[in-house]
C-alpha cells in the first residue's frame, strides 16, 4: 500500500536573501513576520503529527521562503538539527529546502545530506539573463545550470521555481525558461504568475505605469502551455500559482496583500481545466459530421477540471461548437486520459 505523503511547511521568511527581488516581500507571502529558531521548528513539526491521522504515512519537513543556504552556517545547522532529530526518532522521512542558485556548493551538499535533507529547490524564475537583471535576482541562468548540476550529481531530489509574468518577460521568454529548465532534469517543479505585492518594488512599477501584471486569461495561457512542455517530459508539477492565504487573496478582499495581478484561489484547476477543454476540442474537431451532443468519459477525479468552474468548459462547448457535452465517469479509465463519444447529430 502507498503511503500518504505529508509535508510539513515552516517558513523562513527573507532569511539569507541578498537582494530585494522586485516583486518579493515573504513576510506577507508567508504570512509570517518573525524569525524561525530551533524551538518553532520542534513545535510545528509535533503540532502537524499530532493531525495527522493516517498510521501509514510519509511525512517530510519542509522548509519555505527565503534562501535557507543562505543563512548564517549556525542558523541553517540549528534548523535542521531541530528537524533532524524527528528523522532520527522516525516520525518524519525527510528534509526539503528552497534557496538561490548561487547560494550551492559541494561543502553546503556535503552538510545537507548530513542532516538528511532530500530535496533542493532552486528559484530559477527565469532562464533569461536580462530578465533576472530586471528583477533584482542578483544571480545569472549560468548560476542555475552549475548548481543544478551539483544537487544531482550529490544524489538530492532537484526542484526548480519558475515564475511567469516577470517585468519584460514574454510568453516566448517563458517557454525558452521551461525548455531550459527541462534540459536541467529536475524532478519537480512550481510555476508561479507574478502578483503585485503590497511594499514592493514592482508595487512601486505599477503604481507609476511601469509595470502592467499579466490578466488571469494571459496567465491561463501562459502556464498552460509551460504546463504541456513539463508533463510531456514527465516532470511532476507540484504547484502552478502561489498559495491562497488570509494575506495573498483577492485584491479586493479585506487584509489582502495583494495590489493587482492574476490571483485566484483555485488557479491550477483553471489551468487544468483549460487544458481538458482544448483536448476535448480537437477531438470534436476531428469528427467529420455535425456533432449535436456529446458523452465525455473521464476517471471520476477528473470529472470537476472536465466540467471547469462554473461549467465553464460545458458553456464553451456549446457556445462555440454548438455541441451540447455531458460529462460521464468511469473508474476504469485512467487519471488525465478521456473518451468523447456522439450521443447525437444534426439531421
Amino acid at each position: 500500500m502507498n503511503k500518504k505523503e505529508y509535508v510539513i511547511p515552516i517558513f523562513v521568511a527573507n532569511l539569507g536573501c541578498p537582494e530585494a527581488c522586485v516583486f518579493c516581500n515573504q513576510k506577507k507571502i508567508s504570512g509570517q513576520d518573525t524569525d524561525v529558531t530551533a524551538k518553532d521548528v520542534r513545535e510545528t513539526i509535533k503540532y502537524f503529527l499530532k493531525n495527522f491521522k493516517d498510521d501509514s504515512k510519509y511525512v517530510e519537513v519542509a522548509f519555505f521562503g527565503g534562501s535557507f543556504t543562505g543563512i548564517s552556517v549556525e542558523k541553517q545547522n540549528e534548523l535542521l538539527e531541530a528537524a533532524n532529530e524527528f528523522i532520527k526518532d522516525g516520525k518524519v522521512g525527510s528534509i526539503r529546502i528552497s534557496t538561490r542558485p548561487d547560494y550551492i556548493d559541494k561543502e553546503t551538499l556535503k552538510r545537507l545530506k548530513k542532516y538528511n535533507v532530500k530535496t533542493i529547490e532552486l528559484g530559477v524564475q527565469s532562464a533569461n539573463n536580462y530578465i533576472l537583471k530586471k528583477s533584482r535576482r542578483g544571480h545569472t541562468f549560468e548560476d542555475v545550470k552549475r548548481a543544478s548540476k551539483l544537487i544531482r550529481r550529490h544524489r538530492f531530489i532537484l526542484g526548480h521555481q519558475m515564475m511567469v509574468g516577470l517585468p519584460e518577460s514574454t510568453a516566448i521568454d517563458e517557454i525558452n525558461t521551461a525548455k531550459e529548465l527541462i534540459k536541467l532534469k529536475p524532478k519537480i517543479v512550481r510555476i508561479y504568475p507574478v502578483l503585485v505585492i503590497k511594499g514592493t518594488e514592482l508595487a512601486q512599477w505599477y503604481k507609476k505605469k511601469e509595470y502592467t501584471p499579466l490578466t488571469l486569461e494571459q496567465a491561463i495561457e501562459r502556464c498552460k502551455e509551460i504546463t504541456y512542455l513539463f508533463r510531456r517530459k514527465k516532470i511532476n508539477i507540484i504547484r502552478i500559482g502561489l498559495q491562497n492565504t488570509s494575506e495573498i487573496t483577492d485584491p479586493h478582499a479585506d487584509g489582502s496583500e495583494v495590489l493587482a495581478g492574476p490571483f485566484h484561489p483555485a488557479f491550477r484547476q483553471l489551468v487544468e481545466s483549460r487544458m481538458w477543454y482544448d483536448s476535448v476540442a480537437e477531438k470534436i474537431k476531428q469528427i467529420n459530421f455535425k456533432v449535436k451532443k456529446v458523452e465525455i468519459i473521464v476517471n471520476p477525479e477528473d470529472a470537476n477540471d472536465m466540467i471547469g468552474q462554473k461549467r465553464e468548459n460545458i458553456k464553451k462547448f456549446k457556445e462555440f461548437y454548438e455541441v451540447d457535452a455531458i460529462v460521464k465517469t468511469d473508474e476504469n479509465i485512467k487519471r488525465g486520459k478521456f473518451k468523447v463519444e456522439v450521443a447525437e447529430v444534426y439531421e
